[in-house]
């Protein structure tokens, strides 16, 4: 069953989705619908969708300069509007389609059997992953999957230094220095990559023990990682971090 989130400003434009899917009831589920971009973000980040249904004028605002304030777009997207001359922009985005209103119900049939395909084809793919890392001879998970707008990116777990939290987001930064946000928790990853050597050095940062450069013994103990970042190790969670690195 795959999450759907609506976001326009016109109740009866969102009342029309809600009409147009219940033909799709078995596959897809609506859980939030939304009318003003600020509770839109937070309906985002509270719901994570796997499919938005967004429309392209928001009142005052539009749903372009909503999506710039999201850290990640890692749902498929469907934009609804009165206009075409907004579909390049559009498609800027990865826009999985653009229905111009009012929406026929044929082109919005095609356009959620699109995005049902694709969510499946992500849940699989997620499904196979988790299966593969659970029959693993060592038992240990090799990569972790990211959602991106179109599909998935594999990330080796040996090349990710440290995950930082940042509310109910967890940017991830690897060794070749680029930076990935997941609307995922720290907690999630945290218990993800138990097994992989990593360590919740304080409630903000989960560190790769591995990418440790340098460890300073200031009041509570700084580690230096292997990008050159400086992160504080918590006073309850120092006696433990120095066992586990002393083990090394």
């Amino acid at each position: 069953m795959i999450r759907i989130t609506i976001i326009d400003d016109e109740q009866h434009c969102a009342e029309q989705i809600v009409t147009l899917l219940e033909d799709h009831h078995d596959k897809a589920i609506i859980s939030s619908i939304h009318h003003e971009a600020n509770d839109a973000l937070r309906g985002i980040a509270k719901h994570h969708p796997d499919v938005v249904f967004l429309d392209v004028h928001l009142g005052e605002t539009t749903a372009f300069e909503l999506l710039k304030q999201l850290p990640t777009i890692d749902f498929a997207l469907i934009f609804t509007t009165a206009y075409e001359r907004y579909a390049i922009q559009a498609f800027q985005y990865a826009a999985l389609d653009y229905l111009l209103k009012p929406i026929s119900k044929d082109e919005f049939a095609r356009a959620i059997s699109r995005a049902i395909t694709l969510t499946e084809k992500i849940h699989s793919a997620e499904r196979v992953r988790l299966l593969l890392g659970n029959l693993s001879l060592e038992g240990k998970r090799k990569k972790i999957s990211i959602p991106t707008g179109d599909g998935l990116i594999f990330l080796n777990i040996s090349e990710i230094v440290r995950c930082e939290a940042d509310v109910n987001y967890t940017h991830i930064y690897t060794i070749s220095g680029h930076k990935h946000t997941v609307a995922k928790t720290l907690k999630y990853f945290d218990e993800l990559l138990a097994d992989n050597n990593f360590f919740r050095v304080h409630q903000s940062h989960l560190i790769n023990l591995d990418h440790i450069r340098k460890y300073q013994r200031t009041k509570s103990g700084t580690v230096i990682m292997a990008d050159n970042t400086s992160i504080d190790v918590s006073t309850r969670r120092r006696e433990l971090f120095l066992e586990k690195i002393n083990a090394l």
